[in-house]
């Protein structure tokens, strides 16, 4: 398999993440949507990040679609819990982080694509408001019950909120104010210590296989 995609990109680095610790091979190929428009294109006419080319040259698109079919690779090992009511508790977290990671997403590229005289303020505010209230559900959530982080322990809502919260840190922190949210960032201390996260770090490297 090959994962096409920048580590800069949250759900890029969710999915490299989620192939290590289910224990399945692939490679990575570190390729911008932006800089690299024309050769993405050749993989996927989408362009659409992440992108997995399947041993068979099936391409899927959309992180979350590609760790469902990773998970029926791996089973049994699953990075979703079995139990109802746990699994139920995974989804509800694995959404606001996913939630705030979409908001978060919208500012950077409502800053950095658009034209700063077409930038509407009212759209931005709305937005901003839409992200800090998933990243405040989330910190109440872990300070009340915090989510398992080493490498075998963690689940998908570990995964996901701590991949999340590190990339709004790196590019929106005047946003999202850190000393609001302790519990967010012990967690995220404690993933990005893993060797799955060392492995593929946020930015614009590749992908290195332990």
């Amino acid at each position: 398999m090959k994962l096409v995609g920048m580590l800069d990109s949250p759900y890029v680095r969710r999915v490299a993440i989620s192939l290590q610790l289910l224990g399945l091979h692939f490679e990575h190929q570190s390729l911008s949507v932006f800089r690299g428009f024309d050769d993405f294109r050749r993989i996927n006419p989408v362009v659409k990040a992440p992108t997995l080319l399947c041993n068979d040259g099936t391409v899927l698109m959309d992180s979350t679609l590609i760790i469902e079919y990773a998970q029926a690779l791996a089973r049994p090992r699953s990075l979703v819990p079995g139990d109802v009511t746990r699994l139920q508790r995974s989804l509800h977290l694995t959404g606001l982080a996913l939630a705030g990671c979409e908001k978060a997403v919208q500012i950077v590229y409502e800053r950095g694509v658009r034209p700063p005289e077409k930038l509407h303020q009212p759209w931005v505010d709305r937005v901003t408001g839409q992200m800090l209230a998933a990243f405040d559900q989330l910190e109440a959530e872990l300070a009340g019950q915090p989510l398992a982080a080493t490498s075998s322990s963690i689940g998908q809502a570990g995964l996901t909120t701590a991949v999340v919260w590190f990339f709004t840190q790196a590019l929106l922190p005047e946003l999202v104010p850190a000393a609001r949210y302790p519990a967010l960032c012990a967690h995220s201390a404690l993933c990005e210590a893993l060797p799955e996260f060392c492995a593929a770090p946020h930015g614009d490297g590749t992908y290195r296989a332990g």
